[in-house]
C-alpha cells in the first residue's frame, strides 16, 4: 500500500535533525515518493542535508537550544511547509515526550513511539524499576528519587567501586562517568550533573555497579500499532570510548543461537510492556567473564532502551536486507510490520566505524575546519551492497564547534566476520579525506588489532589496549624524506618571484647545485631529524621543484642524532592542490599533503594508502617559544564554552589538578595543571565562548626558571 493512501496518509515529511541522519532519512523518503523538508540553523545554512532536501526552513541561530531543540520553531516549520509528519532522527528531540505531545496537538504524525513509551524509558530510574517488575534482570545499583550528595556517595559505597554514574534522563554517553574510588566521587558527580543539565535539562543521577569485562549487546526491535513485534537480531557495540560507541557489528560474535533468541524475545517483551510502536533498541550488558549463566538464569542484564532509531542501524540493515527507515515510515502511517519474525533472515556479517572530526592522540579533542577532500573512491561494484558511506558532509563543507563531530559512518558487509574485517580495512585505507583532523588512523589500529580480530571484546577494550592503540608512531626515513619534499615544494612555490637571487628561500646558490637543510621533529617532541637536500647536477637549471617538463631530482641525506641513516634520490610532482606524486629511489607514490600551523613550526600531514603520518617542520623562519612562555599559560585546545572554573586565582596546585572545564560539541573537556605551580589569574569567565588557542589563564610553574633571557 502506498504511504499516500495509508490509514495515516503521508505525502511530505520534515526531518527535525541535521547531518548524516537527515541525509539518510531524505534518501528513503524520496524513494518512497515523499516530499522532504529540512530544517537548519545559521551554522548549517549551506549544509549537505539542506542542499539535498526538496525544501529547507531556517530555525534560528547556531545554538541548538535556539534552533534544533526549539520545539515551537520545529512545529511552526512543519506547519509552514505543509508536512504531514516529522522524523526526529536521533539525538536532539528524538526522545522528547513533550515534543511528541506537541506533534499530536498540531496534527502531525511523529515518526517514532508514543509519548507514553518515551516517558516510560526516558527516565532511566523508572524504566529499571518497571523492568524489574517485569522480571528483566538488572545490574545492581541505586535508582531512587533521593538525590542528596551524601546519600548518593553512601549508595555508591554500598554497591562497591568501581561504579557508573549515569544521568537518569540521559543517553549517548552524556552525563556519565566511571568512578574508581570514593575520592573521585564528588568531582565526577558534579561533572555528570553539569553535562546532564546542559543536554537534558535534568540533573538526576542513578548509580550502577560497573562491570569490569562486560560486552555491550543491543537488540533491534520493531513494533506496530496492531500489536505485532519482532526483533531484527542484535549488535555488539562493546568498543567504546567515554561511553560512546566507536565500532559496531552485527551479529554479535560468538553469541549462541539460543542466547540470541532469548535476548531477542526478552527485548520484544520489554518493548510491548510499555506499548511501544516503531523502531527501538533494547540494550543489554552481557557478562563477558561469565562461564555459566547467572542466578537469574541469564548472563545478560537490561541496561536501557533507546526509543528511537540508533546511529548504528545500518549494520542491522546490512545483515537483514531491510530498510529500517522505510519500516519507520510505514509503521507511522498505520501499516503493519512488513515481515513477521519467521520471515526475517540473518545473512553474513556487517561492521560500522564512526568517522569523527577529532584528534585521538590529543585526548579525542574535537577538530574544526574546512574539509578539503572527502570521498570514498572505490569501484561502484564495491559500493553496491558491500561498502556504504553514510555522511552528512561533502568536500568543501566546514566542520564547526556547534554540533556532534561525527562526519560519517563507514559500513561494510561480508559473507563472514573475516571478510567484513578485510573490507573495513580496505575501505578505511581508501577514504580520501583531508583538511580536518579525524580518527581514521585510530580506527585502522582498532580493526587490525589482534584481539579485535579474535573478537575478544568488552566495553573497556580501548582502555585495556591503550598502549597498542595510542603508541606514538616513529617516523621512518621514508616518512622524513616525504616530509622534506613537501617542505621543499612549499618553499619553491612560496618563493617570491624576484630578480634578486639572495631573496630566494628554495636553496639557490651561486654556481652550485641548490642545497637545503631542513629539521623535523615528532609531534610529541621526541626524535629530531635533519635532512640535507642537494639538487642533482644532471638536471640543469630548474627553477622550481615541480617545473615541467624536466622534474628536478634531489639527493636527500637523512640524519638521526647526527648519524646518516639514508641517502635517497627523490622527485616531486604536484597533481592538484593537495595531491603530490613523490618518487623515492624509483618508487612512485601518490599522497595527500597539507600543512597545519603548530606552536614551533608547521605540522606536515601526509596520507598515503590510507595511512597518515605527521611531523613538525622546525622552520628556520619561525622562532621557538621559550619554555617558560609555554608553561606560563594554558590555552583552549578547541572552540567551546567555559562551563566551570575549578580553582581560585592565586591558588597553589599540584600537577594534574583540574583547573577549567570547556564544553565543545556537547561534551566536557577538563584542562589540568601542567606542573606544580599556581594559577595567577583567569582570563575567562563561566559562559564565555573561546576559540582554539585562546589563553584561558596565567599559570606560574613552580619549577620554571623565571629569569628568562635578557
Amino acid at each position: 500500500m502506498s504511504l499516500a493512501t495509508a490509514p495515516r496518509p503521508l505525502r511530505a515529511v520534515l526531518i527535525a535533525n541535521r547531518g548524516e541522519i537527515a541525509c539518510r532519512v531524505i534518501r528513503t523518503a524520496r524513494r518512497l515518493g515523499l516530499r522532504t523538508i529540512a530544517v537548519y540553523s545559521d551554522a548549517d545554512a549551506r549544509a549537505r542535508h539542506v542542499r539535498e532536501a526538496d525544501e529547507a526552513i531556517r530555525l534560528g541561530p547556531a545554538a541548538a537550544g535556539e534552533s534544533y531543540l526549539a520545539i515551537d520553531k520545529v512545529i511552526a516549520a512543519a506547519q509552514r511547509s505543509g508536512a504531514d509528519a516529522i522524523h526526529p532522527g536521533y539525538g536532539f528531540l528524538s526522545e522528547n515526550a513533550e515534543f511528541v505531545a506537541a506533534c499530536d496537538t498540531a496534527g502531525l504524525v511523529f515518526i517514532g513511539p508514543p509519548a507514553s513509551a518515551i516517558a516510560a524509558m526516558g527516565d532511566k530510574a523508572a524504566a529499571k524499576a518497571r523492568m524489574a517488575s517485569a522480571g528483566v534482570p538488572l545490574v545492581p545499583g541505586y535508582h531512587g528519587e533521593a538525590q542528596d550528595d551524601a546519600l548518593l556517595r553512601e549508595e555508591a559505597g554500598k554497591i562497591g567501586y568501581p561504579v557508573l554514574l549515569k544521568a537518569s534522563a540521559g543517553g549517548g554517553g552524556k552525563g556519565m562517568r566511571v568512578v574508581e574510588s570514593e575520592r573521585e566521587f564528588q568531582a565526577a558527580l558534579d561533572g555528570c550533573r553539569r553535562e546532564s543539565r546542559a543536554a537534558f535539562g535534568d540533573e538526576r543521577m542513578l548509580i550502577e555497579k560497573y562491570l569490569t569485562q562486560p560486552r555491550h549487546v543491543e537488540v533491534q526491535v520493531f513494533c506496530d500499532s496492531q500489536g505485532n513485534g519482532v526483533y531484527l537480531f542484535e549488535r555488539d557495540c562493546s568498543v567504546q570510548r567515554r561511553h560512546q560507541k566507536v565500532l559496531e557489528e552485527a551479529p554479535a560474535p560468538h553469541l549462541p543461537e539460543a542466547l540470541r533468541r532469548e535476548m531477542g524475545e526478552a527485548a520484544v517483551r520489554a518493548a510491548q510492556e510499555i506499548g511501544y510502536v516503531g523502531a527501538g533498541t533494547v540494550e543489554f550488558l552481557l557478562d563477558a567473564a561469565a562461564e555459566t549463566t547467572q542466578e537469574n538464569g541469564s548472563p545478560f542484564y537490561f541496561m536501557e532502551m533507546n526509543t528511537r532509531l540508533q546511529v548504528e542501524h545500518p549494520v542491522t540493515e546490512m545483515i537483514s536486507g531491510e530498510d529500517l527507515v522505510e519500516w519507520q515510515l510505514r509503521v507511522a502511517a498505520g501499516l503493519a510490520l512488513p515481515k513477521a519474525q519467521s520471515e526475517l533472515k540473518l545473512t553474513g556479517h556487517a561492521i560500522e566505524a564512526r568517522l569523527y572530526a577529532e584528534d585521538p592522540d590529543n585526548d579525542f579533542l574535537p577538530a574544526t575546519g574546512k574539509l578539503l577532500r572527502f570521498a570514498l573512491p572505490l569501484e561502484s561494484a564495491d559500493l553496491h551492497g558491500r561498502i556504504r558511506l553514510d555522511s552528512g558532509v561533502e568536500a568543501g563543507d566546514t566542520v564547526t564547534m556547534h554540533y556532534d563531530p561525527m562526519l560519517a559512518k563507514l559500513i561494510v558487509h561480508g559473507e563472514d566476520r573475516g571478510q567484513a574485517l578485510a573490507e573495513m580495512a580496505r575501505a578505511l585505507a581508501a577514504l580520501d579525506i583531508s583538511g580536518v583532523t579525524t580518527n581514521r588512523r585510530f580506527l585502522q589500529r582498532l580493526v587490525t588489532h589482534p584481539d579485535f580480530i579474535a573478537a575478544e571484546l568488552n566495553t573497556r577494550f580501548i582502555e585495556h589496549h591503550h598502549d597498542d592503540l595510542f603508541a606514538a608512531p616513529h617516523a621512518t626515513d621514508a616518512d622524513i624524506a616525504r616530509a622534506a619534499l613537501v617542505a621543499m615544494e612549499h618553499l619553491a612555490n612560496g618563493t617570491p618571484r624576484t630578480d634578486d637571487p639572495w631573496q630566494r628561500s628554495d636553496g639557490w646558490r651561486l654556481n652550485a647545485p641548490r642545497r637545503l637543510r631542513l629539521v623535523f621533529q615528532e609531534t610529541d617532541g621526541s626524535g629530531t631529524y635533519e635532512v640535507i637536500a642537494t639538487q642533482a647536477l644532471t638536471q640543469g637549471p630548474a627553477q622550481g621543484l615541480t617545473q615541467e617538463p624536466a622534474q628536478a631530482t634531489w639527493q636527500l641525506q637523512v640524519q638521526r642524532e647526527g648519524e646518516v641513516t639514508s641517502r635517497l634520490a627523490v622527485q616531486c610532482q604536484r597533481l592538484d592542490n593537495d595531491t603530490l606524486a613523490l618518487t623515492l629511489n624509483g618508487h612512485r607514490q601518490r599522497l595527500f599533503a597539507r600543512l597545519d600551523p603548530a606552536s614551533e613550526g608547521d605540522a606536515i600531514v601526509l596520507t598515503a594508502a590510507g595511512q597518515e603520518s605527521r611531523l613538525i617542520w622546525r622552520r628556520a623562519d619561525r622562532a621557538d617559544h621559550l619554555p617558560q612562555e609555554t608553561e606560563a599559560k594554558l590555552t583552549a585546545p578547541m572552540h567551546g564554552t567555559v562551563v566551570a572554573l575549578l580553582v581560585e586565582p592565586g591558588q597553589t596546585v599540584e600537577k594534574g589538578t583540574p583547573l577549567v572545564v570547556v564544553e565543545a560539541m556537547k561534551m566536557e573537556h577538563t584542562l589540568s595543571a601542567p606542573a606544580d605551580g599556581a594559577v595567577e589569574a583567569f582570563h575567562v569567565a563561566v559562559g564565555d565562548a573561546v576559540a582554539q588557542g585562546d589563553e584561558l589563564l596565567a599559570f606560574t610553574n613552580a619549577g620554571a626558571d623565571t629569569k628568562g633571557d635578557s
